[in-house]
Formats: structure tokens, C-alpha cells, sequence
């Protein structure tokens, strides 16, 4: 896969019209393996939502106090839009006040950080907000693939390969299963550790590295063919579409 066909990055709206801090997160949720798009006014946030069909956006961080209007405002406005009515959020204010806290928390927030801030704390929220949410997904039905090389059972947690039942551990079934879940696709190694490792925050992502070199032994040991688990170097890793 080439960079440019590359699919993109988990995005991250950013609602900040202080540019030193503005900039403080994008380096650092960039170096969690997000794109940032950053916008100075509530209203740009809401039509960058409204407009944008390309972006994949995971979360919203909205600062409070932006100079046309307010972050409540703007939360108020994605939460009666049922395209964004579950899109996960985390305020940003100069102020410490409780009640701003409770307000923010009782109109659909999930979380609530004051300035001054380390920009690497916002980006563990982030992860632990977007590995909550990964916990709350239902599981998906049997998957069987066309040509019956994967079979998937996630109620039993079991996946066969090329007809044989896999030995794998807890975060290795997990691992290979988001990777099933979309073959071809390229997980980022932020989206594999926040879906993964979702109750691990004290991990760290060499353990992706360690349990991707296992799972290619343990599919190499019942057929050693073609690479199943490519890897998208600077990117992450994807499944194979083409497996003999």
C-alpha cells in the first residue's frame, strides 16, 4: 500500500483559539497516532461536523470559553444531531468552578480538564475515553469468510484458520479479531492499543509488536503461505485480502 492510498488516520476535532495550547495538543495526539483538525470558533467546529464526510472523527475537544460563543453551546448542538449524538467529548477550561463541572458532565461530556494542563494527560483521557467505548460495543455475529480460510465465533471467542482452531491467548484473540474485522484495512497502533489493550493503560505499544510476531508463528504453524499480517511501517499493521 502506498501512502497516498493509505487509509487515514483516527481524527480528533479540536475547538481552541489559543494557539499555544492548541499546538501543545496536536503534537501530542499526533504522537498518539491522531490527526488533529484544528478550528478557532464553535461555529467552524459545528460545520466542520456538519460537512465533512471524509474524516473519521473519534472525539471532540472543546474549549469553553471560544470567542463566538461557548463549548456548552456547541455540545448542545452535537447532541440533538443524531450523527453525533454518542461522539465522545472532553471540555477544556480556564475555569475550576463545580458547577461548570456538573453542567458540562449533565449536557453529554466526557470529561473535563482545566487549564493549565499536561498535554500528554489530555491525550491518556483521549485513550482511555476511546477505550471505554470500544468495551461498549456489542459483539458482532459468527463471521465466516466466502472462502472459509477465517472462521470467526466471537460469542465463543474462538477464530479457525484455514479450518484449524487457533491456540491464542486473551490479547492475541483480540488483536487478530479487530484485524478480521476489516481485512485490508490498516489499524494505527493508537486504535489497536485503545481497542485491545482498552483495560491495560500501563502498557505499552512494543507489547503490539510482541503479540503480532506470535500470531504470524502460530498461522505460519498450520499453513505457511503468504504473509496474513502486513505491516504498514510508520502506519500499523492490516490482514492480508489475499491469503492462499
Amino acid at each position: 500500500m502506498t501512502p497516498s492510498s493509505a487509509p487515514p488516520l483516527p481524527a480528533i476535532l479540536l475547538a481552541e483559539d489559543e494557539s499555544a495550547i492548541a499546538d501543545t495538543l496536536i503534537y501530542a495526539l499526533g504522537s498518539e497516532g491522531f490527526s488533529v483538525r484544528h478550528v478557532l470558533l464553535g461555529r467552524d467546529a459545528l460545520a466542520v461536523l456538519r460537512a465533512d464526510e471524509t474524516e473519521n472523527f473519534v472525539l471532540a475537544i472543546l474549549d469553553i470559553g471560544l470567542p463566538d460563543t461557548t463549548g456548552f453551546e456547541v455540545l448542545k448542538a452535537l447532541r440533538a444531531e443524531p450523527r453525533h449524538r454518542d461522539l465522545p467529548v472532553i471540555f477544556l477550561t480556564a475555569r475550576a468552578e463545580e458547577i461548570d463541572r456538573i453542567l458540562g458532565l449533565e449536557l453529554g461530556a466526557d470529561d473535563y480538564v482545566t487549564k493549565p494542563f499536561s498535554p500528554r494527560e489530555v491525550a491518556a483521557r483521549v485513550r482511555a475515553i476511546l477505550r471505554r467505548e470500544a468495551r461498549q460495543r456489542p459483539p458482532a455475529a459468527d463471521i465466516v469468510a466466502p472462502d472459509a480460510i477465517w472462521q470467526h465465533m466471537p460469542e465463543a471467542r474462538r477464530i479457525r484458520y484455514h479450518g484449524q482452531a487457533l491456540d491464542l491467548t486473551r490479547y492475541e484473540y483480540e488483536l487478530l479479531a479487530l484485524l478480521l474485522s476489516s481485512p485490508g484495512r490498516v489499524f494505527s497502533r493508537a486504535q489497536i492499543m485503545a481497542r485491545v489493550w482498552a483495560d491495560a493503560p500501563e502498557t505499552t505499544d512494543r507489547s503490539i509488536d510482541t503479540h503480532i510476531k506470535t500470531l504470524r508463528a502460530k498461522l505460519r504453524a498450520i499453513h505457511d503461505g503468504d504473509e496474513v499480517i502486513a505491516t504498514h511501517r510508520g502506519i500499523g499493521y492490516a490482514l492480508a485480502t489475499s491469503v492462499s
